[in-house]
């Protein structure tokens, strides 16, 4: 599919998942790029699909992220600002996507980066992400092998 409008894009999506690509913020903050931070092996493993037609084109979702269970992010997919379909039909003006292309579309307020409230995730932590009536992706946090 390449340079798609959103309503051939909305009808292209197969699926939601629930991903959290985890930042290794020491890297994310070697250059002015993201990407360095966010392609570490192992960190981003979605597991299963639900078709669009089971949670309504994910119009209206609670997102929740916990560490340990403290709620570090929560908010709705409605307060996104591009739905899926609009980021679908955005890549594609740009690249051709396929059957199988994963798109992760970003996440909605409230992590903190400000120093005053600034965590980093520690080895024993373990990161459960969220998405009403898609699941929730869980992460243990383990030290990296040097």
């Amino acid at each position: 599919m390449y340079r798609a409008t959103p309503e051939e894009a909305s009808a292209a999506i197969a699926g939601y998942t629930v991903i959290n690509d985890v930042s290794m913020r020491d890297w994310q903050r070697r250059t002015l790029q993201w990407l360095a931070g966010k392609m570490f092996q192992h960190s981003t493993r979605p597991a299963y699909l639900v078709t669009p037609d089971e949670v309504g084109d994910a119009a209206d979702l609670e997102v929740r992220c916990e560490v340990d269970g403290a709620v570090m992010q929560q908010s709705r997919t409605s307060d996104l600002l591009f739905s899926p379909a609009q980021i679908v039909s955005y890549a594609s003006q740009a690249i051709t996507l396929r059957p199988g292309d994963l798109i992760a579309t970003g996440t909605c307020g409230g992590w903190a980066t400000p120093a005053s409230r600034r965590l980093y995730l520690q080895p024993g932590n373990l990161l459960r992400t969220w998405i009403e009536g898609l699941g929730e992706c869980l992460n243990q946090c383990v030290p990296d092998k040097t």
